[in-house]
């Protein structure tokens, strides 16, 4: 799995009709209407993701590695 800055993941996520909700510290919450899922992504500057929680991410948005 190649590595994403979150940056880039959140690109993808609007992209994929994801919109951020609101920003609590330095987590950027999104959300998709009609969902009642929400991703926690922590912004610390634009360093890249662990493997672990781009996974854990991805499956919760539905998202393979194609999307990105």
């Amino acid at each position: 799995m190649k590595s994403l800055s979150v940056k880039e993941f959140t690109k993808v996520l609007e992209r994929e009709g994801w919109s951020l909700l609101c920003v609590q510290g330095s987590h950027h919450i999104y959300g998709r209407q009609g969902s009642n899922v929400r991703l926690s992504i922590p912004v610390h500057g634009n360093q890249a993701l662990k493997t672990g929680l781009l996974k854990h991410l991805m499956k919760l948005a539905e998202l393979t590695e194609k999307d990105l």
